[in-house]
């Protein structure tokens, strides 16, 4: 699979150990920074992921900030783009099954490397549904 990943300051960490299992387990990363600690915008990198998932660049994007919200709700201004905030696997995988979401936004503060690991398997592992969820999908798009 294809993935964009990007994190501002607070999520580099985990945005890095993600890359690193990422490509590890097969996967094609792109890795669209930020690459250091030094306080960035989350909003460019949330931007860059969004756009490319929306572009077909990516199958699917992953975003890393302190808490995720700050990268969701620019996510989710791209058009075509669905992107949830998770701290659970259950709840990972729902938002590809159920809303077809293709970009994951994860807290950095909220959970830790293991668990993270756990969400991003549900929900690249994850597929839509379509069905009833195909038209309520329809109207978040409309």
């Amino acid at each position: 699979m294809r993935i964009a990943l990007g994190a501002d300051h607070g999520g580099v960490a985990l945005k890095d150990h993600l890359a690193r299992r990422l490509s590890e387990q097969g996967h094609q990363v792109n890795d669209l920074g930020t690459h250091g600690d030094e306080s960035v915008d989350y909003p460019d990198y949330a931007k860059q992921v969004a756009e490319s998932v929306s572009g077909g660049g990516a199958d699917r994007g992953i975003l890393v900030c302190g808490t995720g919200q700050g990268m969701a709700i620019t996510a989710n201004k791209v058009h075509q783009v669905r992107a949830g905030v998770v701290s659970d696997p259950f709840s990972a995988r729902m938002i590809v099954e159920h809303n077809n979401a293709q970009v994951l936004c994860l807290g950095a503060r909220v959970i830790g490397q293991g668990l993270a690991d756990t969400i991003v398997d549900a929900f690249l592992g994850a597929e839509f549904e379509g069905g009833r969820h195909a038209r309520r999908v329809s109207k978040i798009e409309s």
